[in-house]
């Protein structure tokens, strides 16, 4: 299993929302593309299963910059939307939303079984867990994937957001999150 070292469709539409991640463009991309990897390893190659990916993992947490809030499924959802309508690739939106709104699920995702949804919903854990979880992926692959694409603070920027939510919502202080 090789790491992929890059996503040509993530990076040029991620590049157009440089500006909006500011300091934390290379902490997001690093992010995008460690679940990027993580997925495609679980997923296996499949028709437009690459594309699919790099897009889902390229506006999943987007919402938290574009809409400036840590409610951010729905914002992200609709930039991928739109993304999709854009680049003639509506037929995917039912997927990539999908995708982008089961990420955080606690449990297994149990709708269609031949989409990328759960694939993606544990590679996103794989990420969030610095690699504790692992779902079967061997570990040298998960720690090479880990070490191509460093952190560069994007966890410590979630921590941060998440103590900030807390104060002002503080019966709601994941939102995102599932069962």
């Amino acid at each position: 299993m090789n790491v992929l070292p890059e996503s040509a469709l993530l990076d040029d539409v991620l590049a157009t929302f440089r500006q909006v991640l500011s300091a934390d463009y290379n902490a997001y991309r690093n992010h995008c593309m460690r679940v990027f990897n993580f997925c495609f390893a679980l997923a296996g190659d499949s028709a437009d299963g690459e594309n699919k990916i790099a897009i889902a993992a390229l506006f999943h947490d987007l919402g938290i910059w574009t809409d400036n809030t840590f409610d951010y499924i729905l914002p992200s959802q609709l930039l991928a939307r739109r993304y999709l309508e854009k680049s003639g690739r509506a037929e995917w939106s039912a997927e990539i939303e999908a995708m982008i709104g089961e990420h955080h699920k606690l449990t297994r995702y149990r709708g269609n079984s031949s989409s990328l949804v759960e694939p993606f919903r544990k590679a996103d854990w794989i990420d969030v867990s610095g690699g504790m979880l692992r779902f079967r992926l061997p570990d040298d692959f998960v720690t090479d994937v880990l070490e191509a694409f460093p952190n560069a603070g994007f966890h410590k920027k979630l921590v941060a957001l998440s103590v900030e939510r807390l104060k002002t919502h503080p019966f709601s202080p994941l939102p995102m999150m599932k069962l």
